[in-house]
């Protein structure tokens, strides 16, 4: 949930000082409302925080002062969010905005009123009102993290990811002798002098991910916001598993996901190259997949590491930052939303001229009744907009019952 500052109201008052009489007014216009914004955070990884923390509120603008003086722009709120968050509306699940880097402000605040200053004219010298503030809609919109990595390790369970990864950075992930000890993706930065990069050890897939098998959905989406894709397998098959099957398997169940991730450049890390068997199977490897790229490794025993690292560094060189995705316009027509009135024209059942919206709404919430000067300005504001002219089409005469948002008024042309 999340909601920019409403614009502050502009001030009624009128000049007082010792020995004038008279003071013309001088009340100041309202503040704006601040805005939402949200903020790539190098330091953050997850998107923990927001599981207590879930309503963000920008504060509201200053109402105007006396002797002209404006109201206080409303604070805005800023959520810190990890890099590579991406922002859906909740309502129509587009994407509202991909957070990349800096910030990125989602919702604005609402205009201040006009204080009563404004409309001081030759002829109406003590206007007794003002408009006011800007009133901004709430939204709701959904978080998930797509941008995690430059490397996504991929691989079935129990095949040695998170000790390569340990392996290639400082990442201390937990590792265990048994499946799914990955639940969540660890992240490493892997270096050289020239050079560094981030590897996301992403949980374990097993056949039929792409049906949501598992938690199948949850960490092909991890894998969508890499740039790479490092395949991981038990070339000594030390489970009983048949590398080869499990690369086609691993292969099959991405392109099933999405397409594109199935043409992700990679390459393929022949794990526990330590092991009983892996030289068979290694042979038998690259006689099935004669155009991959493939690594013999051991990252328990640290063998064939330095290697791997720099074939990854070659592909990265060669390809664009990020994968961005494409902002779909929500945040343009939120705006618009704020900003656009409405007002249709019918006549009700019992014969009475009718004018509803939020545009007669706003008109409302600008004047004063009990003040002729506010209805005056009342009228005026009738005719700019368009709803007297609106009112005749449709046949209105003067002295016709006329109701506006439910409010009965005699019509003046």
């Amino acid at each position: 949930f999340i909601k920019a500052g409403d614009g502050g109201d502009g001030a009624v008052s009128f000049h007082r000082e010792k020995y004038v009489a008279a003071g013309g007014p001088d009340g100041g216009d309202g503040g704006r409302g601040g805005d939402v914004i949200f903020r790539a955070d190098p330091g953050m990884r997850t998107l923990m925080d927001f599981r207590m923390h879930r309503k963000f509120r920008a504060g509201p603008g200053e109402h105007g002062k006396r002797r002209n003086m404006k109201g206080a722009t409303g604070t805005d709120v800023v959520i810190n969010v990890p890099k590579g968050t991406v922002i859906y509306d909740a309502e129509t699940g587009r994407v509202a905005a991909d957070v990349r880097q800096g910030d990125v402000t989602v919702l604005k605040g609402g205009h201040g009123g006009k204080g009563n200053a404004r409309f001081s004219t030759s002829t109406r010298q003590t206007p007794r009102f003002a408009t006011p503030g800007k009133k901004v809609a709430e939204r709701t919109v959904l978080l998930e993290l797509k941008s995690i990595a430059d490397v996504g390790l991929v691989g079935f369970p129990n095949v040695g990811k998170s000790t390569l990864l340990s392996s290639m950075t400082a990442a201390r992930p937990k590792i265990e002798n048994y499946h799914f000890t990955t639940l969540a993706p660890n992240l490493g930065v892997a270096k050289t002098d020239e050079y560094s990069f981030i590897i996301a050890d992403i949980p374990g897939l097993i056949e039929g991910a792409s049906s949501g098998a598992g938690l199948g959905h949850d960490f092909l989406r991890h894998i969508e916001r890499t740039r790479m894709i490092a395949h991981v397998v038990d070339i000594a098959g030390s489970e009983g598993r048949d590398p080869v099957e499990d690369y086609r398997t691993i292969r099959s169940e991405l392109k099933r996901y999405a397409e594109k991730l199935a043409e992700r450049p990679e390459i393929v890390v022949a794990n526990k190259a330590d092991l009983p068997g892996a030289e068979e199977n290694l042979v038998l490897f690259r006689a099935a997949f004669p155009d991959k790229q493939v690594f013999l490794a051991s990252a328990a025993a640290g063998q064939g590491i330095k290697a791997v690292k720099y074939a990854m560094i070659d592909i990265l060189k060669t390809l664009p930052e990020e994968n961005v995705f494409e902002e779909e316009g929500v945040v343009d027509e939120w705006a618009n939303e704020d900003e656009q009135l409405t007002v249709e024209v019918s006549r009700a059942e019992d014969g009475v001229l009718e004018a509803n919206g939020s545009l007669i709404g706003d008109i409302f919430a600008r004047i004063n009744p009990a003040e002729p000067d506010s209805m005056r300005h009342f009228h005026k504001l009738l005719k700019d907009f368009g709803i007297i002219k609106m009112l005749v089409k449709e046949g209105a005469k003067d002295g016709d019952t006329v109701r506006l948002n439910g409010e009965e008024f005699d019509f003046v042309e």
